[in-house]
């Protein structure tokens, strides 16, 4: 049996239940946990109450010593030149959840460059949005456009640039705050760039994939639509995504997907 020895980047909300839900599967065995130094010890300190999770090694940085199979990062953005880009260096292949951090430029590129010096790969992980596998596949067809439209309640836009635009209190119906590019959407709303980012790396890039944001009093959850067309016809997907309870900012599916791709490292037929 194949057991994937992993280095988890970051033990937030996403970390937390990536972990709970992999406990009990044998073959995947999280046993490096990478966090802020100021978190070592209040995490060491939760962990020993778990007896499955007594010997993990927490500490700020992954450790090479004992050199894990996989580096899996669910910690933001500034984890990736921290942590994912020296793995990658080292020939550790890596699981991003943060894309939205590609949206700087170079980073990318950088990732590329790392990859290969480490003759290993990258995987960026879909996150909270659907359909990704055959949006790549209609990028090999030839993309002419895609469009990405995103709507939360107006409350889940504060502290964000559409105040500038909009009364999030007191919005009767849906406006429309911001229509650009996806590396500008990723630069100006860098907590919600996430689907935009990976829609764009997976389709026609960040700054011919075009983005529309609304804050829409009429819903109630995040929702997702984009649509594409090219050689291979067309295609439109939406996703009303529910959020994690430990955490109602962050999509659910985000840590399905995780699960899900370290999953299919492991399993006799992977889809």
């Amino acid at each position: 049996m194949t057991v994937e020895r992993i280095a988890l980047v970051g033990f937030g909300a996403i970390g937390r239940a990536v972990f709970d839900l992999i406990a009990d599967d044998n073959r995947l065995e999280i046993d490096q946990i990478v966090v802020p130094a100021e978190l070592v010890q209040p995490i060491k300190e939760e962990l020993a109450q778990r007896p499955n999770a007594a010997l993990l090694t927490v500490s700020d940085h992954v450790s090479y010593d004992d050199r894990p199979d996989l580096i899996v990062e669910c910690a933001g953005h500034s984890a990736i030149e921290t942590h994912v880009l020296p793995g990658l260096k080292a020939g550790i292949p890596c699981m991003v959840v943060s894309i939205g951090a590609l949206s700087e430029p170079g980073l990318p590129e950088q990732l590329e460059a790392a990859a290969q010096a480490g003759n290993t790969q990258v995987h960026l992980l879909s996150g909270a949005i659907g359909g990704i596998d055959a949006l790549a596949a209609a990028r090999v067809a030839g993309l002419d456009e895609v469009t990405y439209v995103g709507r939360k309640p107006p409350l889940g836009w504060l502290g964000t640039p559409a105040e500038e635009k909009l009364d999030l209190h007191n919005l009767k119906e849906k406006e429309i705050f911001f229509e650009g590019s996806a590396r500008d959407a990723a630069r100006l709303f860098p907590k919600n760039a996430n689907v935009a980012a990976t829609l764009s790396l997976a389709g026609i890039g960040l700054d011919k994939t075009k983005v529309k944001l609304y804050a829409d009093p009429t819903v109630s959850e995040n929702i997702h639509y984009y649509e594409a067309q090219g050689a291979f016809g067309f295609m439109g997907v939406t996703l009303k995504g529910k959020p994690l309870a430990s955490n109602p900012k962050t999509s659910a599916l985000t840590v399905y997907s995780v699960v899900r791709a370290l999953k299919n490292r492991v399993q006799s037929v992977a889809i």
